[in-house]
């Protein structure tokens, strides 16, 4: 029976997340199964601004912040070998992983 496996990556560096990127596609080109992707989502940015004098006194000074978030989305036609090596990929912290399963 043959499964899809959809996957998506998530992390606040985009290297980080494509070396991840880079694991998977080396595992489905050794297994030889085919994938889609890795297609880029939108980044989203988070953005804080905040007041530099906690009292209020002073000239208005503010710090802004900001974090980016970035995604990516790959589809695998994946058997039961392929998901077990899915699985045993080291995922750097920072990355967050979801694997979806559909037959």
């Amino acid at each position: 029976m043959a499964y899809k496996a959809r996957i998506s990556l998530s992390g606040t560096e985009n290297q980080i997340v494509d070396v991840v990127c880079n694991e998977i596609k080396a595992i489905a080109k050794r297994t030889g199964v085919e994938i889609h992707g890795p297609i880029p989502l939108p980044t989203k940015k988070l953005k804080v601004p905040l007041r530099k004098s906690p009292d209020g006194e002073g000239s208005p000074t503010w710090d802004r912040w900001e974090m980016r978030v970035h995604k990516r989305l790959m589809d695998v036609d994946a058997d039961e070998r392929t998901l077990r090596q899915l699985m045993r990929i080291s995922i750097p912290d920072g990355v967050r992983i979801e694997i979806q399963i559909k037959s």
